[in-house]
């Protein structure tokens, strides 16, 4: 009997050493990978967690994960200055040796992720077998990530040592040596979420051709309990995620002060948080409800009016909007970004410019429960078809297959293929 595929994850953030959707991808990935019997092998720093966490000095406990996946950490002696090393230097220095003992595996994909504090470029030509890169947000062509000019617009030119300093962060000097695109130059495929991601590399001058690839959610039937919601008399929007400015929240708490046919529910903590509770404050239809359990929030997705997302600023492709649609609730998203295609490819939503055609929006769909309804349906069937388990490893398992083939690795080619889900 061959043995399984082996495939190798690497990612500064990885549960519960984790901020944002990229560490809960890359887990629920992992999961999703070993279920189809491949053999993973996940690579994650926790010193970076530890610098910016708000919880000093508490070592969390690791999630317990299924049969089929190993996860190494990524600790130093240095503590956060071993972040500061790789965002300066743009090499895993601080972790040399961690990083060799793992590359030293013969892996048949060796696939990276947000790789920003977990080795930065110099890491992209370690591994074997098919290298992947999945970009989850702008770090190969934005020092901060984002997009982001200035904390105050989205980015059309590049500003780029300026901002940083805006942003608090050291300028990157490696990045005008070219290190990152001779680096880059060792991988086979780079991905992306969403084909707006794609654009926005290409316009900001990255060399290299990106493949447009499904995001996904498990398959597994989400958890519906009883509403966490406090109010059963009035409808209600929600909104889900970490409390930044960027997030673009604080554009829609006027429209839900007064007169708004239905509440705003705000699932989420974050450094915003205080400003958007003031400018919330005395408002009976908007309510914090903070941090929720996943069965909980399954609850509040199914019996929202809609899902608002709201960002300002270019985000890749959003987990919020598929756990939407797999609980059967339309969004109501920003015309920016991914969301266009989404709602193109979903019909299941609306799209909006400024506080007035979101609200328009709300209203349209609390007075007409109908459309309500089938917009939920559309939702759900398009999920199925676009962002489930089955079609997104379908497409990853063929592009390993197509990339493997390429390079002369028959037997991963096989296999890859002998995995793509029927």
């Amino acid at each position: 009997m061959s043995r399984p595929l082996k495939i190798a994850l690497i990612n500064t953030f990885y549960p519960p050493y984790n901020f944002g959707g990229d560490g809960v991808y890359v887990r629920r990935f992992a999961h999703a990978l070993a279920r189809q019997g491949c053999e993973v092998h996940v690579l994650h720093d926790v010193e970076t967690f530890r610098a910016l966490s708000s919880r000093k000095n508490v070592e969390l406990s690791s999630q317990q994960e299924p049969q089929g996946v190993t996860v190494t950490q990524l600790s130093s002696p240095l503590g956060p200055i071993a972040s500061v090393i790789t965002h300066q230097t743009g090499r895993p220095l601080a972790y040399g040796r961690a990083h060799r003992r793992f590359f030293q595996q013969d892996f048949d994909v060796t696939h990276f992720h947000n790789v920003s504090l977990a080795g930065g470029p110099g890491i992209l030509s370690m591994g074997s077998g098919v290298r992947l890169y999945t970009a989850h947000e702008h770090w190969l062509v934005c020092p901060t990530h984002i997009l982001w000019r200035h904390k105050r617009e989205l980015c059309d030119k590049r500003q780029c040592v300026k901002c940083q300093i805006i942003h608090r962060r050291p300028p990157q000097l490696w990045r005008m040596t070219g290190f990152l695109e001779r680096q880059a130059r060792a991988i086979d495929a780079f991905i992306a979420l969403s084909q707006s991601s794609a654009d926005n590399h290409k316009r900001f001058g990255f060399p290299f051709e990106m493949r447009v690839l499904p995001s996904f959610l498990p398959d597994e039937d989400q958890k519906i309990g009883e509403s966490a919601h406090e109010s059963s008399v009035r409808p209600y929007v929600l909104f889900v995620g970490r409390l930044e400015a960027i997030k673009g929240l604080q554009d829609l708490i006027p429209t839900f002060r007064e007169g708004a046919l239905a509440d705003l529910v705000v699932v989420g903590e974050g450094d915003y948080g205080e400003e958007l509770r003031r400018l919330a404050q005395g408002s009976r239809s908007i309510r914090f409800v903070g941090r929720k359990a996943p069965e909980d929030i399954g609850a509040l997705y199914a019996g929202a009016v809609a899902v608002l997302l709201p960002s300002v600023c270019y985000e890749v492709f959003p987990l919020v909007a598929l756990e939407a649609f797999r609980a059967g609730a339309p969004i109501i998203a920003r015309d920016l970004g991914p969301f266009p295609e989404i709602i193109a490819k979903s019909d299941a939503g609306f799209l909006f410019r400024n506080a007035e055609e979101a609200r328009c929006a709300v209203d349209r769909l609390v007075s007409e429960p109908a459309l309500r309804a089938d917009l939920g349906l559309r939702a759900r069937s398009a999920f199925e078809r676009h962002w489930s388990e089955k079609a997104a490893l379908a497409a990853y398992f063929n592009l390993v297959a197509e990339k493997a083939a390429k390079k002369g690795l028959s037997d991963v080619a096989v296999k890859a293929l002998q995995l793509v889900p029927k």
